[in-house]
Formats: structure tokens, sequence, C-alpha cells
């Protein structure tokens, strides 16, 4: 019995110290990292129009909706918005310059991005020449909260908080530009056709050399009969 109770106690101490770190594990350990706003683009080649998504999840802790998502565009010379059911997308011109610098879209009243949801909104931009592009980002929550996407990697090329989305541009196929398709090799010549003079000789010909052969057959045979 009292290596029965001894067992026991030990087993309950196992599980209670496990118990234990499982707690300070769940308390004091890292937590998982939430998703951020991110851009994505098929082709985001220097210079050349091309449609951007943003990937904007909702981190809301209170479980407000996400009502405004506003982008810093690198004053760009076009843009165009994607039409988006219960959005509305505004962007912000300078007529002067002939830049447009921001793009805005705002839900409709009882619309917005919920917890553990996230959406999608595209823009078609002309592109800089630069080797990468941030876009700056405001989110802003149905309780007020507006949350800035606009801090740039640390030292050492850590992950801030609330990181700026960047596109990193590529160079394009090189040459593409001046390129030229080489001129196809010109058909060899086909040889001229037999003319009218040529095919009344080849008949001509050709008949005499049947007249020649009769003659020749008819002498044999008078010889025989002779």
């Amino acid at each position: 019995m009292r290596f029965i109770t001894r067992a026991s106690s030990r087993a309950l101490i196992t599980l209670a110290t496990t118990g234990a770190a499982l707690s300070i594990g769940l308390i004091f350990g890292a937590a998982p990292a939430w998703a951020h706003v991110e851009v994505h683009a098929d082709d985001a080649v220097r210079g050349s129009t091309s449609v951007l998504t943003f990937n904007v999840p909702n981190e809301s802790d209170t479980g407000a909706l996400t009502t405004q998502i506003s982008v810093a565009l690198p004053n760009v010379t076009s843009a165009s918005t994607e039409l988006m059911p219960g959005w509305t997308a505004k962007l912000d011109r300078d007529t002067k310059q002939g830049t447009v610098r921001s793009v805005t879209w705002t839900a409709a009243p009882t619309v917005g991005i919920a917890p553990d949801q996230f959406a999608l909104f595209r823009v078609d931009v002309t592109l800089p020449t630069t080797d990468t592009v941030t876009f700056p980002a405001t989110q802003t929550y149905s309780d007020g909260t507006v949350v800035h996407w606009d801090q740039p990697p640390l030292p050492g090329g850590g992950e801030p908080e609330h990181p700026a989305p960047e596109l990193t541009l590529s160079a394009g196929q090189p040459g593409t530009e001046d390129h030229h398709d080489a001129p196809a090799p010109s058909p060899a010549p086909a040889a001229p056709a037999p003319t009218t003079s040529d095919n009344t000789a080849r008949w001509l010909a050709g008949g005499a050399l049947v007249v020649a052969a009769l003659g020749v057959a008819l002498t044999a045979l008078a010889r025989r009969r002779s």
C-alpha cells in the first residue's frame, strides 16, 4: 500500500509540474505573429503598368470592423481602382503634377472586415523605375482605432511591429525595348516552267524516234521474207 501511495504521489507531482510548465509557456511564451498589410503584384517591372493587390487582415482584439484602408502611392502617373461591392474608392490626384498621391477605400455602413477575416484591394498603377517601392498604409477600425503601416525594416533586417508594404521591382527582360525580329530568309527561286517551244521540241524528238524504230522493224521484216 505504501508503494502504491508513493507511486500515486509521484504521478500527481509529475502531472502538476507538467501542467504548470505548460501554463507558464502559454503565458510567457512567444505569441503568434499577427498578419500584416501586404502588397503583391504579377510582372512588377520598373516603369510598367501593373495591378497591385493589397492584402488587409483584421487585427482587432475588441471585435471592431476594419472600415477604411488608405494607401500612399509614390506619385504614380496613372491609377485606376477595381470595383469592390460594399466599398467606395477615392483617388487623391495632384492635377498640377499629373500624378496620383494615394487611394482610399471606405466601407459602406454595416460593412467592413470582421475579425479573423481579410480582404483584397486592387489598384492598377504605373510603377516607378526604382528597385523597390513602399506603400505606407493607414487602417481604420469601427471603434476609432487607427493603425499606421509605415515602419521601415529594423537594422539588421528585422521586421518592425507595423512594417510598410514593400514591393521589389524587376528590370524585365534585357534588351526587350531594342529587340527586333530578324527578317525571314527569302525563299529559294523556283525553277522556271518549261516553255511551249521546249515542249514542242520534245514531242517532235519523241515522234522521230518512234518513226525510226518503225523503219528499222519494217526493214528487218522485209529481209526475212526475201
